[in-house]
């Protein structure tokens, strides 16, 4: 029988560390000067390397008032451990602050950049890693027939996930860990389902707080976990370009609650069902254009 510790913990799944304190000495730490970047290069770290770090885009006193707000929420335990805490929907809470960066002008430009289309928020949730977290093991957010952990929304073919870091990334404090190029694999070790609790090509990535790790969602990643004595929270916010809708109907959101978000925020919470396909499309259809830059090699290249 299962036993279920508090907030939703289940007792009978493993919690083994993804990393012990040992081995962070031997780790791969990403040493990419972020702040240099160039956007064509943000965009080519993103499609090739299938992420992306934003240096300091909350600066410290919004990054105080969101942890403020989001340390008021009733966060529930993980299943596998009680020092991983989670609470989803941020946008419908009181919580001002947060929901203002879902509409963050920075980000919001890269992503339109990035994917060149409008953009719609799929989830916006709080993540806080306690001491004594014992890593997320490597995954990715893409399931292309849905899954029950995520539902038939994580079927959507084309989406990134925002992860705003609220406290400094150390070496102990449960950093990013990525598998760069890994979304690009055809081999079965790619399939999107696997899991692993580790691997010897894994990356650390570290960072400021008010920094964003931008992910691709086909990529393997995971974190470290919480070898420190401090809290490691997160905000964490998926975007989809309005072309890539998922396989099948998902629920609507509640059109009340849309209309009590900012004015510049409800764009992003249109329909979760807003899909740009043709499914009739012909062999040679009219009016076809000669050029786009958006799948050219040259768009890595500063025009």
């Amino acid at each position: 029988m299962t036993l279920k510790g508090y907030g939703g913990y289940d007792s009978a799944m493993t919690a083994t560390f993804t990393n012990s304190k040992e081995s962070l000495t031997e780790a791969r730490y990403d040493t990419t000067d972020w702040k240099a970047l160039t956007r064509q290069e943000q965009i080519r770290s993103m499609e090739l390397e299938g992420f992306v770090v934003m240096p300091d885009l909350l600066n410290p006193d919004i990054l105080d008032t969101i942890i403020e707000e989001l340390d008021q929420l009733p966060a529930k335990a993980v299943d596998y451990s009680p020092h991983q805490r989670t609470f989803s929907n941020v946008q419908w809470t009181n919580s001002p602050a947060a929901i203002e960066t879902l509409a963050h002008p920075e980000m919001i430009e890269f992503l339109s950049d990035l994917f060149g289309d409008a953009l719609i928020c799929t989830s916006c949730s709080y993540t806080c890693a306690h001491p004594g977290h014992p890593g997320i093991v490597i995954h990715t957010d893409s399931q292309p027939y849905g899954s029950k952990i995520f539902g038939v929304q994580a079927s959507s073919p084309v989406l990134a996930r925002v992860l705003y870091y609220l406290d400094d990334l150390t070496p102990e404090c449960a950093p990013f860990k990525v598998i760069p190029r890994s979304h690009l694999s055809l081999h079965r070790d790619g399939n999107p389902y696997t899991r692993y609790l580790n691997h010897p090509e894994e990356r650390m990535v570290t960072c400021q707080a008010g920094s964003a790790v931008v992910i691709n969602q086909k990529v393997f990643h995971g974190n470290y976990p919480n070898h420190s004595h401090r809290l490691r929270r997160m905000l964490a916010i998926a975007y989809r370009p309005a072309w890539a809708g998922p396989i099948g109907e998902v629920e609507e959101r509640n059109p009340e609650r849309v209309a009590k978000l900012p004015d510049h925020v409800q764009p992003f919470f249109r329909s979760l069902n807003t899909r740009a396909i043709d499914f009739d499309v012909p062999n040679r259809p009219d009016h076809m254009p000669p050029n786009a830059r958006g799948i050219a090699p040259s768009r890595w290249i500063a025009s």
